[in-house]
């Protein structure tokens, strides 16, 4: 097969679903370097995202939480360990929806004396019985393939929260236009956050830096705090770190045994 039927096919694949290297290198009988190359050609190209391991399409159907669930699965619980570090007891902290924040509930189910303000069902059912964590589930109009809760009713008791701390995820995180998000009601929710935040943490995996993937934005334009995974690339921070406005935090991914 020619390279350029297989990027095609490659192309047609990932319209479906979210594929490693492994994955497509045994679809193709090739080598996984091979698929790199190609898959290093189609993100030029503009076709498609990178991700840890494999690649996404740009644009296309919107990913649902379980789709998502699978994907950077250790990147996430890394970023996840590292963020929890930021939150002190006492705190009030805005945990949005996604499976990145997810990842940080895991990390503060056990903790003591700190009130959880959240839309997303995945921190609601990480902290659920948690004993020590005060959850404050935030209503709304639940977007089913994210599981958050969005709209006038969300944003409402948002406007009457005073944080300490927001930990916000996105589908695309760019160091000039902000967070990425797939409808407006997600954007507008996301910049409450931001307003009622006396600091402000953005968690996302190396494959969501410089994507766009959708055409909402809810625009940083305060200092903040990016928490993203050692997979990330000087070339991917360098934008962030020339802003002037945001902190850089590495998380480090646990190596996998032999």
């Amino acid at each position: 097969m020619l390279a350029r039927d297989r990027r095609r096919e490659i192309s047609r694949l990932l319209q479906e679903k979210p594929v490693t290297v492994d994955e497509l290198a045994a679809v193709f009988s090739v080598s996984a370097s091979t698929i790199r190359r190609d898959l290093d050609r189609m993100t030029r190209d503009g076709d498609v995202v990178r991700t840890y391991g494999g690649a996404r399409t740009l644009g296309g159907a919107e990913q649902s939480l379980r789709e998502r669930e699978s994907i950077a699965v250790e990147q996430k619980a890394a970023i996840g360990r590292l963020a929890s570090s930021f939150v002190d007891t006492g705190a009030v902290a805005v945990l949005d929806a996604g499976t990145t924040v997810g990842a940080l509930a895991k990390n503060l189910a056990h903790r003591e004396g700190v009130t959880v303000v959240t839309n997303g069902l995945t921190a609601t059912t990480v902290l659920e019985h948690s004993a020590g964590i005060e959850l404050i589930v935030v209503g709304g109009r639940l977007r089913h393939i994210s599981s958050g809760f969005v709209g006038p009713f969300a944003e409402r008791v948002m406007a009457d929260v005073s944080a300490d701390v927001a930990f916000l995820g996105a589908d695309g995180v760019s160091a000039q236009y902000g967070l990425c998000e797939e409808t407006p009601e997600q954007a507008s929710l996301k910049r409450l956050m931001v307003e009622r935040a006396r600091e402000l943490y953005v968690l996302a995996d190396a494959s969501k830096l410089g994507a766009a993937p959708a055409h909402w934005w809810t625009q940083l334009d305060r200092p903040w705090s990016l928490v993203t995974d050692d997979g990330a690339t000087e070339e991917q921070l360098e934008p962030f770190r020339a802003t002037g406005l945001v902190t850089v935090h590495v998380a480090q991914v646990a190596a996998t045994p032999d």
